[in-house]
C-alpha cells in the first residue's frame, strides 16, 4: 500500500470518539455492567436447572434451554457487529440489552420448557450484542495504549461474573426462587442501556446504509444448523451419523456455500472477505478459532475430570475453574502493560506456549496426584488464555479502519465462540470412545476387573461417577476402576487441547511481529487496490467528531 495512504488508513493514537474524560468513564461503566449480565446469566442458569426441571417438567428438553441460547447468541455476533458499523454503536448496544432484557424477562414468567426455551432463544439473540459491541464501543473511545488495560480489565469483569455465577445462581434459586434467576438481572441491565443512551455520543449518518439482508439470513441459518448438529449431534459415532443429523450438516455447508457465493459479490456484505487479505486479521482470526477450541474444551472437561476421575463434589469440581480465570484475569493485565512493548507475536506464542505445557501437565494427573498440582496447570492454562485473547483482539481492531471496527471486532468473537463449540464437540467424542475402550480393556483384562455386562453399563451411562447418589451405591472396587478408565479416557481429551495448541503456535508465526503501536492497517496492496478508505476526523468545537469516507480513484468503499 502506498506509504501516503497509511496514516489516513488508521491513527492508532486517536481514538474515534472524542469526550470528556468523565463521560468515557460512564460509558465504561455502562459497557462493564452489560458485560457483567451476559456473563452472570452465561452461568447462574445451570446451578438453577435443576430447580427449574421440578417446577416445570420436561427434562429431556435439558439441553435445548443451553442450546438454544448458545445457537442464537453466537449466530448474530457479525451482524450485530456489522449492523453498529452502519447504524452506530449506541443504537445497536441499546437494541441488543433491550431484547436480551425482553427474553430475560419473559424467561422469568415461563410456564413450561417450550416457553422457556423459546424465551432463551430471544435472550440470545441479544446477548449476541453484549460482549462483541461493548469490545467495539472501548475501541472507539480509548486510544490504544488506554484500550490495552482497558480490555484488560474487561476481562477481569467477565472472569469475576463467571466465578460468582454459580455461587449467585444457587443462593438466588435456594433463597428466593429459580425465576429471580432471570428477574434480578432486569434492572441492572435497564441501568446500563440508560449509562449508554446518555453518555455514549455519535455523530448523526450523513447517508442512509443499505443492509445485506440475504447475507445476514444465510449467516445465521447456517451457523444456526451446524451448531445444531454440533450440540444436539451427541459425541458417538452413531449419533453424528444419524440421519436427521446428516441432513442437518448438509442444510448447514449448503447455506454457508450459498453465503459465501453471494457475500464475495455483495456490495456491502456482512462479512467483507476481502479483510482477510490482511494478515494480520487471518492469522489473528485463526489463531483465536483454535484459541476457542482449547478454552471451551478446557473448561467443559475440567469439572467432569474432577467429579469423575478424582471423586470431587459439584461444588469442589466447580471451584477449581477459579484459579484458571483468576489467572486469565491477572495476566490479561499484566498482558495489556507488556503488549506496547513486546508485539503481537512474542505475546501470542507465549501464551501458546503456556498452554500446550498446561494441557500436556494435566493429561499426566491422575486419582494419587496432589489437588496442588491441577490448581498449577490450570493456572498455566488461564494464563497463556489470557496473554493470547487480549492480544489477538487488539491484533484485529488495530488491523482494520475504524468504520470496520465493529464487523472485525464480532469476527474475532464469533469465530472463538464457534471454535468453542467444534472443540467440546470434537473432546466429547474423544472422551465417549477413550471411555468405552478403557472399560472394555478393564473387562477382558487378566484380572477382570469388570464384567463386559458392566462395562457396556457404565460406559453408555457413566452416571456412578458424577452422580453422588449413583457412585454410593458402587462398590469401592468397582468405583476404583470407574475412576482410573475415567482419568485414562481423559487423557486423550487433553492432549488434543495441547494438540490445537502447537497448531496455534505455527499459526501464529506468520503473525507480524510489530508492536501495536507501529501498526498500520495492513489492507495490503491486494485489499489497497479495492479499498483505500480513510477517516479523516475533525473535532468541532463540542468534542464531536464528523467521519468522511474517502475514496481512492476506482476504489470500493466497503
Amino acid at each position: 500500500m502506498p506509504a501516503k495512504y497509511s496514516k489516513q488508513i488508521i491513527d492508532n493514537d486517536l481514538p474515534r470518539l472524542q469526550m470528556s474524560p468523565r463521560r468515557r468513564w460512564a460509558v465504561t461503566i455502562g459497557v462493564m455492567t452489560g458485560m457483567a449480565i451476559a456473563a452472570l446469566e452465561a452461568t447462574v442458569v445451570g446451578t438453577a436447572m435443576p430447580t427449574v426441571i421440578a417446577a416445570l417438567g420436561g427434562i429431556s428438553y435439558y439441553s435445548w434451554v443451553f442450546s438454544a441460547y448458545l445457537v442464537t447468541s453466537t449466530v448474530t455476533v457479525p451482524v450485530w457487529g456489522k449492523l453498529s458499523d452502519l447504524y452506530g454503536r449506541r443504537l445497536l448496544y441499546q437494541v441488543g440489552i433491550g431484547i436480551f432484557l425482553l427474553g430475560t424477562l419473559l424467561s422469568g414468567f415461563a410456564g413450561s420448557m417450550t416457553q422457556l426455551i423459546i424465551f432463551r432463544s430471544i435472550q440470545g439473540l441479544g446477548a449476541g450484542a453484549l460482549v462483541p459491541l461493548g469490545m467495539t464501543i472501548i475501541g472507539d473511545i480509548f486510544t490504544l495504549r488506554e484500550r490495552a488495560k482497558m480490555q484488560a480489565y474487561f476481562s477481569g469483569v467477565w472472569g469475576l461474573s463467571s466465578i460468582v455465577g454459580p455461587v449467585v445462581g444457587g443462593f438466588v434459586t435456594d433463597q428466593i426462587s429459580w425465576r429471580w434467576v432471570f428477574f434480578i438481572n432486569v434492572p441492572v441491565g435497564i441501568l446500563a442501556a440508560l449509562i449508554i443512551g446518555l453518555s455514549l455520543k455519535e455523530p448523526k449518518l450523513e447517508e442512509r446504509p443499505s443492509i445485506d439482508y440475504f447475507g445476514a439470513a444465510t449467516l445465521m441459518g447456517a451457523i444456526s444448523l451446524l451448531m445444531l448438529s454440533l450440540v444436539e449431534g451427541g459425541s458417538t459415532l452413531e449419533t453424528i451419523l444419524a440421519p436427521l443429523n446428516l441432513l442437518t450438516i448438509a442444510g448447514g455447508i449448503s447455506l454457508l456455500a450459498l453465503f459465501v457465493f453471494f457475500e464475495m459479490r455483495a456490495t456491502d456484505p456482512i462479512i467483507p472477505f476481502r479483510l482477510f487479505r490482511n494478515r494480520t486479521i487471518s492469522v489473528s482470526i485463526t489463531a483465536g478459532f483454535l484459541a476457542g477450541i482449547a478454552m471451551f474444551g478446557g473448561i467443559s472437561f475440567i469439572p467432569l475430570f474432577a467429579q469423575g476421575a478424582l471423586g470431587m463434589t459439584a461444588t469442589k469440581a466447580g471451584s477449581l475453574l477459579t484459579p484458571l480465570m483468576l489467572s486469565w484475569v491477572l495476566m490479561s493485565i499484566i498482558g495489556g502493560r507488556i503488549l506496547l512493548r513486546v508485539g503481537y507475536r512474542v505475546m501470542v506464542i507465549a501464551g501458546f506456549l503456556t498452554m500446550t505445557a498446561g494441557f500436556v501437565l494435566i493429561s499426566t494427573f491422575h486419582r494419587e496426584t496432589a489437588t496442588f498440582w491441577l490448581y498449577i496447570y490450570l493456572m498455566m492454562i488461564g494464563s497463556g488464555l489470557g496473554l493470547t485473547m487480549l492480544t489477538l483482539l487488539i491484533a484485529v481492531q488495530q488491523a482494520v479502519v475504524r468504520t470496520q471496527l465493529g464487523v472485525a471486532t464480532s469476527l474475532n468473537q464469533f469465530t472463538r465462540a464457534i471454535g468453542g463449540a467444534i472443540g467440546v464437540a470434537v473432546m466429547g467424542a474423544v472422551l465417549t470412545a477413550g471411555l468405552a475402550s478403557q472399560l472394555r480393556a478393564a473387562a477382558s483384562g487378566a484380572e477382570h476387573l469388570l464384567t463386559a455386562e458392566q462395562a457396556e453399563r457404565f460406559a453408555s451411562n457413566p452416571s456412578a461417577l458424577i452422580d453422588p447418589a449413583a457412585r454410593a451405591s458402587v462398590p469401592d472396587d468397582i468405583l476404583i476402576v470407574l475412576q482410573d478408565s475415567m482419568a485414562a479416557a481423559m487423557q486423550p481429551v487433553f492432549i488434543v487441547g495441547a494438540g490445537v495448541c502447537v497448531v496455534g503456535l505455527f499459526v501464529v508465526f506468520f503473525l507480524p511481529g510489530h508492536r501495536p503501536e507501529d501498526a498500520e492497517s495492513e489492507s495490503d496492496e491486494n485489499c489497497g487496490e479495492t479499498l483505500l478508505m480513510a477517516e479523516q476526523t475533525t473535532i468541532n468545537s463540542r468534542n464531536q467528531v464528523s467521519v468522511k469516507p474517502v475514496r481512492s480513484s476506482g476504489g470500493e468503499q466497503p
